[in-house]
C-alpha cells in the first residue's frame, strides 16, 4: 500500500512529466488505430471526398479532445480564467503560458495521425481522385464527362473490374501518392523546424518573465491539488466529529468494543487545530464561497502575521 502511495505522490508532483507520457501514447496509439483501420473507399463521385477528408480530420478532432480531457492542467487553466478577481490578480501571461502548455500536448497526436496519413496516401487519393484534370492522362481521353468522373471515382478501387488493369488508375493513383507524400513531409520538416526555432531562439527572449510563468503556472497547479487534499482531510473529520456527536450516547459502548481509535487524545486535538471552530454546514459552504470568490494574496508574510 506504501508503494502505491509513494507511486501516486510521484505522479502528484510530476504531473509535467506524467502530461508528455500520456501525449505519447495518444501518438502512439493514433499510429496504432490507422494501421488497424480498415480503409475502404466508396469509389462513388459524391461521396469519395466525404470519406477521406472524414478519415483524415475527423480522428484528430477526437484525439485532441482526448489529448484535452485527459490533461489536468485545462481544467486549471479554465478555473483560473473564469474566476473572479478578488483579492488576487490575474496574471494573463500565466493563463497564456498553461494555454500554450496545453495545447501544444493536445495537438501531438492529431498531427501525428494527419502525417501518418498523408504518408500512406490512401486518404488523399480517396478524396481527390475526381479532382485530377483528365486531359494529364491518356485513357480518359475517349470517354464522355460522366464516363471519367465515374471512372476517377473508382481509381482507390484498384479490386474493381473496370480499373483493375487500367494504367491510368495507376497513373492517377501515383500521381496523388506522390502529392500526399510530398504534403506529409513538408508538414513534417515545417515542424522539425518550428521546433529547432522555438528551441534555440527560446534565450534570446525574456527569461524572467519566462521563468515567472512557469512557476506561477505549477503554483496554481499545486494549489489547486493541496487544496482538495486539505478539502479531503477536513471533510473526513467534520464527519468524524459529526458521527461522535451522533454516537455521543454510545460512546462507552464504543470504547468497550475497541472502535475507538488510537491516539484518540492527540487526534482529537489534530481535528479541533484543523477544524478552527467550524461547528455547521453554513461556516463550511461560507468559507468555500470566500475561497472562490475572494482568493487570498499571495504573501505568506501576511500569513505569518496574522
Amino acid at each position: 500500500m506504501d508503494r502505491f502511495r509513494m507511486i501516486f505522490q510521484y505522479f502528484q508532483s510530476n504531473s509535467e512529466s506524467v502530461m508528455n507520457g500520456i501525449c505519447g501514447l495518444l501518438a502512439l496509439a493514433s499510429v496504432k488505430m490507422y494501421t488497424c483501420f480498415d480503409f475502404s473507399c466508396p469509389c462513388l463521385p459524391r461521396y469519395n471526398m466525404a470519406y477521406g477528408l472524414g478519415i483524415m480530420f475527423v480522428p484528430p478532432i477526437a484525439l485532441f479532445l482526448c489529448g484535452l480531457i485527459l490533461n489536468r492542467q485545462s481544467l486549471v487553466m479554465l478555473e483560473e480564467w473564469r474566476r473572479p478577481q478578488g483579492r488576487r490578480k490575474k496574471d494573463l501571461a500565466v493563463i497564456r503560458y498553461m494555454c500554450s502548455s496545453i495545447l501544444q500536448r493536445a495537438m501531438v497526436a492529431p498531427v501525428v495521425w494527419i502525417v501518418v496519413t498523408l504518408l500512406d496516401g490512401k486518404c488523399l487519393i480517396c478524396a481527390f481522385s475526381g479532382s485530377v484534370d483528365p486531359e494529364k492522362f491518356v485513357g480518359f481521353a475517349n470517354a464522355s464527362p460522366m464516363q471519367v468522373q465515374q471512372l476517377l471515382a473508382k481509381v482507390p478501387c484498384k479490386d474493381d473490374e473496370l480499373m483493375r488493369n487500367n494504367t491510368s488508375r495507376k497513373a492517377v493513383s501515383r500521381y496523388l501518392r506522390c502529392w500526399s507524400q510530398a504534403l506529409g513531409w513538408s508538414i513534417l520538416l515545417i515542424l522539425i523546424v518550428a521546433a529547432f526555432l522555438a528551441r534555440w531562439l527560446r534565450p534570446c527572449f525574456n527569461q524572467a518573465a519566462l521563468l515567472q510563468a512557469r512557476h506561477w503556472s505549477n503554483y496554481i497547479d499545486m494549489e489547486q491539488k493541496i487544496f482538495e487534499e486539505t478539502c479531503c482531510e477536513h471533510s473526513r473529520l467534520f464527519a468524524h466529529k459529526c458521527i461522535l456527536h451522533f454516537f455521543k450516547s454510545m460512546q462507552e459502548e464504543i470504547k468497550l468494543h475497541s472502535f475507538s481509535l488510537p491516539r484518540e487524545r492527540e487526534e482529537a486535538e489534530g481535528e479541533e487545530d484543523l477544524l478552527r471552530g467550524i461547528t455547521d454546514q453554513d461556516q463550511v459552504n461560507k468559507l468555500l464561497k470566500m475561497w472562490y470568490y475572494e482568493k487570498p494574496p499571495l504573501n505568506v508574510s501576511q500569513v505569518t502575521q496574522r
